[in-house]
């Protein structure tokens, strides 16, 4: 569920008391993803990615074991993005990511698959430094009507982003038909297609954990990743008449040049039982005067 936050003007705005928590190994979301398993190796809050060609696979462990994740499209605020969600796949993890991204149902509303009905994916192979997906027909060799060519290499990406998490590697992709193409919607991925920059393509802050539409105890974890001003996370957590009812900040493991692993305890023990929003946000170091911030949304509910 998405609801549009009020901009985050300063951190002394939010309420304190919040226990903060962030993990040496990024407790959230990265063992199975390039932003999921976005560094093999957690950097202090200060420190860059130390190899630009995993920057994008993050520290923290999927929500569910065994999930691997899966790229679709969301809102930004500042034009289409792509959001990560982790998902249970039967099968070659690589081919069942790459299939949820075409055609499986987000678990939250506020995301979309990039690609149209009507193709699939037949395999996807890894060797030689190339990761190698092959469609099941020519149904995407070309770009779909009313597709624009932006929204063409955000579909690439969502693919590109999604194998490469799946199988825990920055190689790059090609895509190949049964008739001998190498394009995919019209983009041509024969010398294979790295992955855009990350700060290009990703919504700059995902929540991990909570799920869409899970039930939390009276102080939960809340986990993603984000790029933000000065590494910190405003988060909030609204009622049905969208007031602010907890709000808090995390602080992740860097900023600037990826999106980096955040984690916080969240206490909601003080709220009735019912359905709540929690949001997670970038930073607005403007106070209004700059781009909206960006932000993430899950409903959940309180006990």
């Amino acid at each position: 569920m998405r609801t549009t936050p009020r901009p985050v003007r300063t951190l002394a705005a939010l309420a304190v008391g919040v226990l903060l928590t962030t993990s040496a190994c990024g407790g959230d979301d990265a063992a199975t993803d390039p932003v999921a398993a976005d560094r093999s190796e957690s950097p202090a809050a200060t420190s860059s990615p130390s190899d630009p060609a995993v920057t994008d696979v993050p520290t923290q462990e999927p929500a569910q074991a065994g999930a691997v994740p899966v790229y679709y499209v969301g809102e930004s605020g500042s034009g289409p993005r792509l959001f990560r969600e982790f998902r249970k796949v039967s099968g070659e993890p690589a081919l069942g990511a790459a299939e949820m991204a075409a055609s499986g149902e987000p678990a939250d509303p506020d995301y979309r698959s990039a690609f149209p009905g009507g193709g699939g994916f037949s395999s996807v192979e890894h060797g030689d430094g190339l990761i190698t997906v092959t469609l099941s027909d020519e149904a995407w060799v070309e770009r779909a009507a009313g597709m624009s060519g932006a929204d063409a290499e955000l579909a690439v990406q969502s693919l590109v982003y999604t194998v490469q998490g799946a199988l825990q590697s920055r190689d790059p992709v090609t895509v190949t038909s049964p008739g001998g193409s190498t394009t995919l919607f019209g983009v041509e991925t024969a010398d294979g297609v790295a992955n855009a920059d990350q700060l290009d393509v990703l919504n700059l802050v995902n929540i991990t954990s909570p799920e869409q539409g899970a039930e939390v105890p009276g102080t939960f974890t809340a986990s993603g990743v984000a790029s933000s001003f000065e590494a910190t996370v405003p988060w909030e957590v609204r009622d049905s008449s969208d007031a602010v009812v907890a709000r808090g900040f995390a602080t992740a493991e860097g900023w600037m040049d990826a999106l980096y692993p955040w984690q916080t305890e969240v206490d909601v023990s003080d709220l009735a039982p019912g359905t709540y929003t929690f949001i997670a946000m970038t930073d607005d170091p403007s106070g209004g005067e700059g781009n909206p911030p960006m932000f993430d949304t899950k409903e959940i509910t309180v006990g």
